[in-house]
């Protein structure tokens, strides 16, 4: 072997060994750099040359720079990355959504409570314009306190659609960076050998984007890399990057939605199919918790004046002539928003719509309250029934219970009222029946001699009656009362058996009669007004029901208005019963506080989960500083070898040109 040769094979060891301890001094230089992978030399032997004694090896040759890396282990950290980011999202926002529903004095439940309970001085001293005033007052903080936490539910909202705009932007300009890159790397394909930093710094933007969004990627023969979102529609494509845009809901345009940009326009993601990230933590959050708690919110707030609002109007006020009383309580108009989607006219207006006589479009579909204790704390879709002509089916989207009624039918306490023009066969229409009231909810009476504190009827026994009974009250309970009808009971045994008549007060001729049969502890309900006795009547004792004849001094309707501490008026999906608000109210806050906690617990596994493949990933790519140290160390003796070896061949050259010359 000559002395060149000798020389080859230092130079190239030696050129071998420093590439080694260039990438090990940039593993070092970025041991503390996040997304960077370990980066290793390639060695490969130079091959052998035959001689007469046989092969001898030519060396070394550096073939690449490699980086450590697993695409399964970074596919599942990006993807628990995503699933941990919009669990945090949403716990965080259920956790601002929980001092809406304060506990104690500051919660709206306890206002509501004060406020039925003030009716009790008014049922003590009809006439005091003090203790009415106590009540007006108490009716302008409950509702102030239903107003207020309405309006912390919009400033969520608003908090919602701000942060997913500046996540679609962060996305956008994500996408664009990931397209650029994936142009660079596919360049540089062609030099044979892979770009290492392009290639971390391509996983790191990748990992980014599953901070906002749940991908999925695909790599391509010439090095770049697809990223497809919610159910496979493409973000990036090669070297061309889609954009996000924000939308609105089809029905709600309060509520954001996501949508894709393509040649052909923008189109809507499906919420559903956005599976992770921070904004499918935000609209999860939009969607089910913040809609499900303004619902709770506004039912309860719906249920209170509408029930307040029936009492009083079966009372009479302190007017002169005394009236029926008016409202206490405004909950504003109902809700009813068309799907952008529906059928339109050649000027753009939704064919299922008309000009009312105040010259506002509104559609053809409707609905009015009937009863306000039956509603639910849901919205409900409406769209034509096509097994039924001339029928309707309204969904409650709660729950998701579907029921088929004519324009004129009833469900959950509203009435579905639908006139012409009539909707199209696949026109949709969205109802919200509860969902404004707390934001909207107004006290409307400001006179204190306004509350219907009198019951139009009043009640008494006999003078002559020798049993133990006695008016234990009497109120209206229906709009329909007659006060100037007089009922009369008598009692024909000592078992509750009873004739009663209604005669006119006015001409004397009886409007209607009959018989019943009384039972202790069960009401009376003749002409619309309930009768209470205490105690046991015997044969032969009257009772007398007729019109209150002075109602300054009578206090039966505050009575019954303070009785509502007890009424069951908010009613419960599911049952055909309901709860009393303050009841209804801590099932609210109890609700929410399960969110929260269950939110919380999904946000620790999630993060741990992530953690946990985040370390594998970091297990694999990650420099060890150890491992780096002792590879220095031997790469350094590695290199004072080669340099020997070149050395040692620079004195045979030597030698050999000094024999030579001899």
């Amino acid at each position: 072997m000559s002395g060149s040769a000798l020389m080859g094979l230092g130079t190239r060891a030696l050129f071998a060994n420093y590439a080694a301890l260039q990438a090990t001094g940039n593993n070092i230089s970025n041991a503390n750099t996040k997304g960077y992978s370990k980066q290793t030399v390639e060695l490969e032997t130079a091959g052998g040359q035959f001689s007469g004694a046989g092969f001898f090896g030519k060396g070394v040759d550096v073939t690449t720079v490699s980086r450590a890396h697993d695409e399964f282990l970074t596919r599942e950290a990006v993807n628990a990355q995503s699933m941990a980011a919009a669990d945090s999202t949403r716990a965080d926002q259920l956790k601002q959504l929980e001092t809406v529903f304060p506990t104690g004095e500051s919660g709206v439940g306890y206002a509501a409570g004060q406020f039925l309970n003030s009716f009790v001085d008014v049922a003590n001293h009809p006439q005091d314009l003090a203790a009415r005033q106590v009540v007006l007052g108490q009716a302008q903080d409950v509702a102030s306190r239903f107003r207020a936490a309405g309006e912390q539910m919009d400033s969520l909202q608003a908090n919602v659609t701000s942060e997913i705009g500046a996540a679609i932007k962060q996305v956008n300009t994500l996408a664009l960076r990931v397209a650029d890159i994936n142009g660079q790397i596919s360049l540089a394909q062609g030099s044979g050998h892979q770009p290492n930093d392009l290639l971390d710094q391509r996983d790191n933007l990748i990992g980014q984007i599953g901070q906002y969004l749940q991908v999925s990627t695909i790599p391509a023969s010439d090095g770049t890399m697809s990223i497809f979102i919610g159910g496979g529609q493409s973000l990036v494509l090669g070297g061309q990057a889609s954009q996000l845009a924000p939308m609105t809901d089809e029905f709600n345009p309060s509520q954001i939605r996501v949508g894709l940009s393509d040649a052909s326009g923008t189109h809507f993601i499906p919420s559903n199919l956005i599976t992770g990230g921070s904004i499918a933590g935000l609209l999860k959050f939009q969607d089910t918790d913040l809609v499900a708690a303004r619902n709770q919110l506004g039912q309860m707030a719906a249920a209170l004046a509408g029930k307040v609002n029936d009492q009083q109007a079966l009372g009479l006020d302190l007017g002169t002539p005394a009236t029926a009383g008016a409202a206490i309580f405004s909950t504003g108009a109902t809700i009813v928003l068309p799907a952008s989607s529906n059928a339109k006219d050649v000027a753009g207006n939704p064919v299922a719509s008309y000009v009312n006589a105040s010259g506002t479009r509104v559609p053809s579909v409707s609905f009015t309250v009937i009863d306000a204790t039956q509603l639910r704390a849901s919205n409900y879709q409406v769209q034509a029934d096509p097994a039924t002509a001339g029928n309707y089916l309204v969904t409650r989207q709660s729950d998701g219970t579907q029921v088929s009624i004519a324009s004129g039918g009833t469900v959950d306490g509203f009435q579905l009222n639908v006139v012409v023009p009539l909707p199209a066969v696949n026109d949709r229409f969205q109802l919200q029946p509860v969902a404004g009231a707390a934001l909207n909810m107004r006290r409307v009476l400001d006179d204190p001699k306004g509350i219907a504190a009198a019951s139009p009827v009043t009640a008494a026994v006999g003078a002559t009656n020798t049993g133990t009974a006695s008016v234990a009250s009497v109120k209206a309970v229906s709009n329909t009362i007659n006060p100037n009808l007089t009922a009369t009971l008598s009692f024909t045994s000592g078992t509750g058996n009873y004739d009663w008549e209604l005669r006119d007060a006015t001409t004397g001729i009886v409007a209607s009669s009959g018989s019943a049969v009384w039972t202790a502890g069960q009401s009376i309900n003749l002409n619309g007004f309930e009768l209470n006795l205490n105690g046991v009547p015997k044969t032969g004792d009257t009772v007398v029901v007729q019109k209150t004849a002075y109602p300054a001094t009578d206090n039966g309707n505050a009575r019954a208005l303070t009785d509502l501490r007890d009424v069951k008026m908010v009613g419960v999906i599911g049952t055909s019963g309901g709860v009393t608000v303050t009841d209804a109210y801590a099932n609210a806050m109890t609700d929410i506080g399960v969110r929260v906690q269950s939110s919380q617990i999904s946000a620790d596994m999630s993060a741990a989960v992530a953690s946990d493949a985040q370390a594998a990933v970091s297990e694999k790519t990650g420099v060890n500083l150890d491992e780096e140290a002792a590879r220095l160390i031997q790469f350094q003796q590695s290199y004072q070898a080669a340099a020997k070896m070149l050395q040692v061949a620079q004195t045979v050259f030597d030698t050999l040109l000094k024999v030579a010359g001899a």
